[in-house]
């Protein structure tokens, strides 16, 4: 077993290049595969929302709008949301709050922000919250998935010291305080990664199946599907990080995911046992349900 294992390592040992693109520097100035990832993974997520939305017959510029709305609601809330459980150390460097550059973004911030300003855009153009919710949710699953990789080239948000052959090594400089003295630690971030790309193969197997007619499914159930298995991955593989927000004894990340859990299922049950439509933004007319409502928006 232990020549198995040392033949494992070499193959699965993961060390980070650095947070920078090294082909992407010019002099001073370089670009940080965080943010890169980031922007790749909007790029991305809206191409399929909109791939989505043509499948729906829905038009895809209203899905490339409330994507701008999304972006400008997540984004800052997301830093917000970290910096306000990270205040000790932001109070003594406030220069440093609004370096989103260099990480630190919570990705609960981030859903709040999005779904807040979802929920406005959608207000805001009569257009059902659930419709537009059930095509975003897949890609912002993978999204996700893709946002995690930054993790790693910034040498943050891992597990705790581990010996596994799939182990991460992180530098002395960015060890937390009492781990000094270990050199590898779970890769969370592959984790979470792979634990995203699942969800979005049964999210989308989800959306084809409804499509092709072989399964009827109530508008809402892919966001809530998306809401529910997300986390409870995030709250499974928040256990094993070192760097937690916390607020005193509780991990912020678990007691979230616990809530977005119930929500979840609460809204699968409205759905499926008490077989009635989810409350919307705008209210189902002439007996039409919520999947109705953004037929003024549907392509010819």
């Amino acid at each position: 077993m232990n020549f198995l294992s040392s033949l494992l390592i070499p193959a699965f040992q993961f060390t980070s290049p650095g947070p920078e693109i090294p082909f992407l520097q010019w002099g001073s100035f370089s670009i940080r595969w965080y943010g890169f990832l980031i922007a790749s993974a909007v790029l991305i997520g809206v191409t399929l929302s909109q791939y989505l939305a043509r499948q729906r017959r829905v038009n895809p510029e209203l899905v490339s709008d409330l994507a701008i709305w999304m972006v400008i609601g997540a984004i800052p809330l997301a830093r917000l949301y970290y910096v306000a459980f990270q205040w000790q150390e932001y109070a003594q460097h406030p220069d440093q709050i609004i370096a989103i550059w260099r990480g630190g973004i919570a990705i609960h911030g981030a859903i709040i922000g999005g779904l807040i300003a979802a929920l406005i855009f959608c207000r805001l153009q009569r257009v059902s919250f659930w419709q537009m919710a059930d095509l975003v949710a897949p890609a912002l699953i993978l999204g996700q998935a893709i946002g995690r990789w930054g993790n790693f080239f910034n040498s943050e948000a891992f597990g705790r010291p581990t010996d596994l052959p799939w182990k991460l090594y992180i530098p002395p400089n960015r060890r937390p305080p009492g781990y000094e003295g270990f050199e590898y630690f779970h890769p969370t971030f592959l984790y979470e990664s792979l634990w995203n790309l699942m969800v979005f193969a049964i999210l989308m197997v989800l959306f084809f199946r409804d499509r092709s007619g072989k399964m009827r499914l109530q508008t809402g159930t892919i966001f809530l599907v998306y809401l529910v298995a997300y986390s409870c991955g995030r709250f499974w593989i928040e256990g094993l990080r070192t760097d937690s927000l916390m607020l005193g004894s509780l991990r912020i990340a678990q007691v979230v995911s616990l809530v977005e859990i119930a929500i979840g299922m609460t809204g699968l049950a409205w759905l499926y046992l008490w077989h009635r439509p989810l409350p919307d933004v705008v209210p189902p007319q002439r007996g039409e349900n919520s999947a109705d409502v953004a037929s003024s928006n549907k392509q010819p």
